[in-house]
């Protein structure tokens, strides 16, 4: 039996009824056992078209006997039993059944009969209107990939001061989202001070003195002694992070291994983020844009660095640059100077990208 934490919304109709007739339907199927359900909550709608109406949240904690796909399956059957209306992305909907946690499984994005499903949902650990019925009814649960447990995720978004990080390889553009979420939000927006430090030397080893540099840069604007405290909050268009991921392809062993202390003890100094938001490119739009600074058509300095030793492919760099920082971040707590919270937004479309970051960091309030 596997333990599943199931999200419920709804703005269009009878709302409430809907609800409460969507979990009676979903506890006498077969193979399910519903075990609690939260009192429903009304949120303001978050991202999508303007002038919708509220929305009313729940949570239920069911055990079940289904695999993770033939459970989206009941979902989508009880969903068009009730009728469920919803035209559009982010959009009202009669009805809305979602799958958050299933036991400690992690789901990345797998199709079966043309549904998509990605376990743990991908935007829980921000969206406050998830989290308070989630904790209402299974504050211990914990999230897979983070480690965190439910209540520390709504504990985590509900700093008073929020340190929104913008994640993203060189032409990704951490800077334009972040100073989007920064209007959006009225945060106190920080940019990076140094771009990435990769100057490789004949021998395809950088020198260590400019990521020193970078590091003591990057960590003085983040340092905890003088974090501020007011309520709008800090977006950054970097992580501290980044600069150790990326070192590990830079720099030689011995000089690896003592950037790895001096960072760490960077690190304690500074204030993590609670909240990255990663921008994913794809190779072909990473290719494009460095294409556009090759020919001067980018006008902006420190969006693109050299990633990979003289004569290789700096694309083929910044996809495995991208990758692994996804990893890392997915760590969470448990990567130490890493955000509990991590969503992570396509960056091909960067007015896609723009409303997805904002909406994720507004889903906080």
């Amino acid at each position: 039996m596997a333990c599943c934490l199931i999200g419920c919304g709804s703005n269009q109709g009878a709302r409430r009824e809907q609800l409460d007739r969507a979990i009676e339907l979903l506890g006498v199927m077969p193979g399910i056992t519903m075990r609690t359900v939260s009192r429903h909550r009304e949120t303001r709608p978050i991202g999508g078209p303007p002038d919708q109406a509220p929305f009313l949240n729940g949570a239920c904690l069911v055990e079940t006997e289904l695999g993770p796909h033939e459970l989206l399956g009941v979902l989508a059957a009880v969903e068009n039993t009730l009728h469920r209306d919803r035209t559009e992305r982010w959009g009202p909907r009669t009805l809305d059944l979602d799958i958050l946690l299933y036991d400690q499984l992690v789901l990345d994005d797998s199709i079966v009969a043309g549904a998509a499903l990605t376990i743990p949902h991908p935007r829980m650990s921000t969206r406050r209107f998830v989290l308070e019925p989630a904790v209402e009814i299974a504050p211990d649960l914990r999230h897979p990939l983070s480690g965190g447990s439910l209540r520390e995720l709504l504990d985590n978004i509900s700093h008073p001061h929020l340190h929104v990080a913008v994640v993203g390889v060189p032409g990704a553009g951490a800077a334009e989202v972040a100073g989007a979420i920064a209007d959006a939000t009225l945060a106190r927006l920080v940019h990076a001070p140094r771009a990435l430090p990769w100057k490789p030397s004949r021998s395809g080893v950088a020198a260590t003195e400019p990521w020193s540099d970078a590091l003591s840069a990057s960590a003085a604007a983040l340092e905890t002694a003088s974090w501020p405290d007011d309520p709008h909050g800090t977006v950054t268009d970097y992580w501290l992070g980044t600069l150790l991921v990326a070192a590990e392809d830079a720099l030689a062993p011995s000089a690896l291994e003592r950037f790895q202390a001096d960072y760490g003890a960077a690190s304690a100094r500074t204030v993590a983020p609670h909240v990255a938001i990663l921008l994913r490119a794809s190779p072909e739009a990473l290719a494009e844009r460095l294409a556009c600074h090759a020919a001067g058509r980018e006008q902006a300095t420190n969006l693109f660095a050299e990633l990979g030793s003289p004569g290789s492919d700096p694309t083929a760099g910044l996809v495995r640059l991208q990758e692994r920082l996804l990893t890392r971040l997915r760590c969470g707590t448990r990567g130490g100077d890493g955000p509990l919270a991590v969503v992570v937004v396509g960056a091909d479309d960067l007015g896609r990208a723009i409303d997805e970051a904002i909406a994720a960091v507004e889903a906080t309030g």
